[in-house]
Parts: structure tokens; C-alpha cells; sequence
């Protein structure tokens, strides 16, 4: 920067807080961070605008709108744009995601082990690099709960596809540890979209627990549901049959194949069974599908006939997929898509241990949702609808 674009530069800044005050930190921070962008955007191009040089490993390509929400409200920056024989992005904002992410997940870690504020203060500063105290944390600790109320119960619209799944966690409950049920409900919108419609905490996944967490979908708004993605389990059933009947399901397919392994009869028997499954559910339709089925059952009738019976009742749930449009299936036939969000939580909430109780649980979880949620929202869209 020369010497006249930073006098510009300040002389603007200065300008914001001499009359707006702390009401212009905000528009400050996006007007430092976009020119620390176009800095870094130049060092990595080995060159400035029109600049001339056998150096020049691409070229600038414009500015794209994004808008981060942090702790002084939503900021819109300009990120810097290249093309060429060069990748780029900003570390300056890629450096303050990760910090916002990290400071809500460490007083969320704070509400779950039950330690001093002074304690959680350490933990902000190192893994942010803030330096805050203990009444900061006090106060940021209560905005959370409130954001994450806020989240949970945002208004929801047309979701095409509901794909839904259980996790558990230890929680102490008077005095005694048990396992409590963590559920998650994720969805598709028309455009393609997807994002973290609810979680609850229960302390099982019985029906009334899945059918007051469907209830409060439907309450928010939720409508067109096209088809439920979900493991089988009688309580998420029944509740299903109460709540959205007569909405097409359909049974996660890698879970099938798991379960059919509890009635292979011979160790030996088991790839060529999951063999004749994968068949079953790779086939190009439905017709096929079925006709695959039918041969596979009357192949295991005499040599593994529990897994025959097995397959002829449990075998067509995984194949309501085929009645979705092809370029949907792939992604709906599995709750793979939650599977892999459980490990994620697994892995962030595996710090927690043991939690105190379903609120701490409910708490962590939520703050870790939210933000998953808020990349899928924004990013690329999980299905071309």
C-alpha cells in the first residue's frame, strides 16, 4: 500500500469512529479486513493491479459478497477473487471464522464440564488468541443460550427430504450415569440446500420422545416433505405414523446391510451375501431391484433360511429410493450424511467425557449443529434439484 491509499485508508476508518463511536466498529472491521485481503491477494499474485511483472503468478478477478456472523453482528467483506495458475484465500478471514468457532465450542465446553469461568477464560485465550475476563464469559455465555434458542426454534419451510438419526452420550442424571439420546433432524430444501432442521435430548428414543421432536418440526413450519431417510427403530416408527403418515420412507441402506449380517449363518457366507445385497440395492431401478431380491431370496431359502425371511420383509424398505428422481438417490438411500456430522460431533464433544446433565449435552451439541449447519447453508448445494 502506498503511502496515499493509506493515509485514505485511515483518514476513512478514523472518520467511522469519530462519528458513529463503537456503532462503527463494525463497518471498521470489514474495511480492515478487506484491504488486508487485497494486500494478501497482491503477495500472492507477486503483483498489484496493472502491475507489469515477470513475477505474476495469475490475476485479480473481481471481489465476491460474504457475510460472516460474529460477535458484533454480521460482517460483509469483499473477498478477493483470482484466476490463473494460482490458488487463493485469504488467510485474514479464514484466521477469524476459526476464531468465532472456537470461542463459542470453548464456552460451550465451559457449560459442560462445569469449570470456572476463570478456567474457561484459558481456554478462550489459547484457543483463540483473546484475552477476555471472567465476567466476558459470563455474559458471552449467556448470549450463547440464547442464539441456540433462537436457532432451535427458527421458523422452517418446504423441506423436500428429512433424513433422521440418534446419537447417545453419558449424562449423569441423579447421581447415576446413563446413556441419553441425542436426536438430529436434517433436511433438503427445494433449492438443493441442506441444513440442521432441530436436535433434542431424551433420555431414549421411545416414541413419545421422536414424536414431540417431529411435532416441533411440523410447529416451526415444516411442510412438503417428499421422503424420511432413517434407520428402523419402533419408537422413530410409530412416531412417523403419527406425525407424517403417509410420506414415503425409506430405510438406510447401510445399516441393511449391516444388520444382515446378524443372520448369516457361516462366516464364510457373509461377502457373498452382502455381495448379492450391494446388487440388489446398485440395480438402475426398481423392476431390477426387485428381481434381484427374488433371486437372492430363493438362493439363501434352503442354506441360510432365517436371512431368506429376513431379506423378503426387510430388503424392500431400502428400496423406496428408487421412487425419487435418479439424481437424488444416491444421496438419500443412506443417513451417511448424518453419520458422518455424528463424528464430527463425536470427535469436538469426545473432550466433554462425561456430561453434567441434558442441558450441558443439549447445549454443546447445538452450538457444534449450528455452525455445521451454517457451512452446508452456504456452501454447495448437497443435491441439484
Amino acid at each position: 500500500m502506498d503511502v496515499q491509499s493509506e493515509s485514505t485508508f485511515l483518514t476513512e476508518v478514523v472518520g467511522i469512529l469519530n462519528e458513529h463511536g463503537f456503532d462503527g466498529v463494525s463497518r471498521c472491521v470489514e474495511i480492515l479486513i478487506n484491504e488486508a485481503m487485497r494486500i494478501e491477494r497482491n503477495n500472492a499474485l507477486k503483483a498489484g493491479p496493472y502491475e507489469r511483472s515477470e513475477n505474476r503468478k495469475g490475476y485479480a478477478n473481481g471481489f465476491k459478497p460474504k457475510t460472516v456472523r460474529s460477535r458484533i453482528g454480521n460482517l460483509t467483506f469483499e473477498v478477493p477473487q483470482v484466476r490463473g495458475d494460482v490458488s487463493f484465500y485469504p488467510s485474514a478471514l479464514e484466521r477469524g471464522i476459526r476464531s468465532e468457532r472456537a470461542l463459542k465450542v470453548a464456552i460451550g465446553e465451559m457449560y459442560v464440564n462445569g469449570i470456572s469461568t476463570r478456567r474457561v477464560t484459558k481456554v478462550v485465550e489459547e484457543m483463540c488468541g483473546l484475552q477476555i475476563s471472567s465476567s466476558d464469559v459470563s455474559r458471552a455465555s449467556a448470549l450463547l443460550d440464547e442464539e441456540l434458542n433462537k436457532w432451535r426454534n427458527r421458523p422452517l419451510g418446504t423441506i423436500k427430504y428429512l433424513i433422521l438419526d440418534a446419537r447417545y452420550e453419558k449424562v449423569r442424571i441423579d447421581g447415576s450415569v446413563v446413556s441419553a439420546a441425542v436426536l438430529i433432524a436434517t433436511g433438503v430444501q427445494p433449492d438443493g440446500h441442506r441444513s440442521v432442521l432441530g436436535v433434542s435430548v431424551s433420555l431414549s428414543e421411545a416414541e413419545v420422545h421422536w414424536r414431540s421432536f417431529l411435532t416441533s418440526l411440523m410447529e416451526r413450519g415444516m411442510h412438503g416433505v417428499v421422503c424420511v431417510t432413517a434407520d428402523d427403530h419402533s419408537g422413530l416408527t410409530a412416531a412417523l405414523n403419527a406425525v407424517l403418515p403417509g410420506v414415503k420412507r425409506q430405510r438406510c441402506q447401510f445399516h441393511l446391510q449391516q444388520n444382515a449380517g446378524h443372520y448369516v449363518p457361516k462366516v464364510s457366507m457373509r461377502e457373498e451375501v452382502a455381495a448379492s445385497i450391494r446388487a440388489v440395492f446398485n440395480a438402475p431401478d426398481k423392476t431390477e431391484a426387485n428381481r434381484l431380491l427374488q433371486q437372492a431370496i430363493v438362493k439363501y431359502k434352503k442354506k441360510a433360511s432365517q436371512l431368506a425371511e429376513w431379506m423378503d420383509i426387510n430388503i424392500p424398505q431400502g428400496l423406496t429410493v428408487f421412487d425419487l428422481p435418479e439424481k437424488v438417490r444416491k444421496k438419500l438411500r443412506t443417513t451417511n450424511g448424518v453419520e458422518r456430522l455424528n463424528r464430527e460431533l463425536a470427535r469436538r464433544t469426545k473432550i466433554a467425557g462425561l456430561f453434567p446433565n441434558t442441558d450441558s449435552l443439549l447445549r454443546l451439541s447445538s452450538a457444534l449443529l449450528m455452525e455445521i449447519s451454517e457451512e452446508w447453508e452456504t456452501g454447495k448445494a448437497y443435491i441439484k434439484l
